[in-house]
């Protein structure tokens, strides 16, 4: 847990500053949304996995930097994983179709640029650290964290468009997507690397700090 932790206290250190100096420019948000998971895999068959529907939940600070443009960072719980993989069993017997479930905790920092005669569109990028919480195999509720890597880089990617409903909150809805960068299983063999991906419909409100 000092893993997750550290990182963590160091971003809200990080916003916990910045809101002292910026308070009427700070946005903060929570939403939810459906996930679409899988894996890319390189080293064998450079293969994409079937995907794994879930979701996730998450809260935001947006602070702004200039007309168009703000910094967002979040903090997702974010299911993941993928479809169609297989497990060697203690006999030795490969039992194929299982379905595998990594639950995260996802931080993402980007860039975040405002667009549109309202500025009401917005497009975001930037990197992910992910803190690996439990692994699953779910035909047998097996757990396979010990197989996994405790933490995941990657790039985050979102678009999406703001609806007033009040003078203070906005709607908001974003087609959100994060490409793994590094090898989540350990021991791998023969080079093969296995990458996590995974798209989503997110929903969610934002309103600004007083």
């Amino acid at each position: 847990m000092a893993k997750f932790f550290t990182p963590l206290l160091i971003v809200l250190g990080i916003y916990s500053s910045a809101f002292g100096q910026t308070k009427n420019n700070v946005e903060f948000g929570a939403n939810i949304g459906y996930n679409i998971a899988y894996i890319n895999e390189t080293g064998y068959g450079n293969l994409n996995s079937p995907a794994i529907g879930g979701f996730n939940l998450g809260v935001s600070a947006d602070i702004k930097v200039s007309d168009r443009w703000s910094i967002k960072g979040k903090l997702i719980y974010d299911q993941k994983g993928w479809n169609d993989g297989y497990v060697v069993e203690a006999d030795g017997v490969a039992v194929d179709y299982v379905d595998f479930r990594l639950n995260y905790i996802t931080i993402p920092v980007t860039a975040n640029w405002h667009f549109g005669r309202m500025k009401n569109w917005y497009l975001n990028f930037g990197p992910y650290v992910g803190f690996l919480l439990n692994a699953t195999e779910t035909s047998s509720n097996t757990d396979i964290k010990p197989g996994f890597n405790n933490t995941d880089f990657g790039v985050a990617l979102a678009i999406g468009v703001k609806f007033p409903i009040t003078d203070r909150v906005r709607l908001f809805i974003e087609d959100e997507g994060e490409a793994g960068v590094i090898n989540i299983l350990k021991g791998t063999p023969g080079g093969i690397i296995i990458q996590n991906g995974r798209s989503a419909i997110n929903v969610g409100i934002n309103f600004p700090l007083d």
